[in-house]
């Protein structure tokens, strides 16, 4: 069965949204597209304000795909996000 898990990472760049995926085993599609066996992650950004004065990216990455894969993915996605940005 599928699954569609949506998250946020503020700090990190499409660039390294890119960069990530790659390494955790998948191919770039498209511009805003990665995808690898058995999951599709599809990505956007734009500039939120953090307090007063503060602006930072924050990347929207959708992830789609068989449950048994996409979990662990967002997983280990999420620690390289943190450990980048946060």
């Amino acid at each position: 069965m599928g699954i569609r898990l949506e998250r946020s990472f503020r700090g990190i760049s499409e660039r390294l949204v890119v960069r990530y995926l790659t390494k955790l085993g998948g191919e770039q599609v498209a511009d805003d597209t990665v995808e690898g066996d058995g999951w599709t992650a599809t990505f956007s950004s734009e500039t939120v304000g953090v307090g007063p004065s503060l602006q930072l990216t924050e990347v929207t990455v959708v992830f789609e795909g068989d449950e048994d894969v996409v979990e662990p993915l967002v997983e280990q996605f999420a620690q390289k996000a943190m450990r980048a940005g946060g």
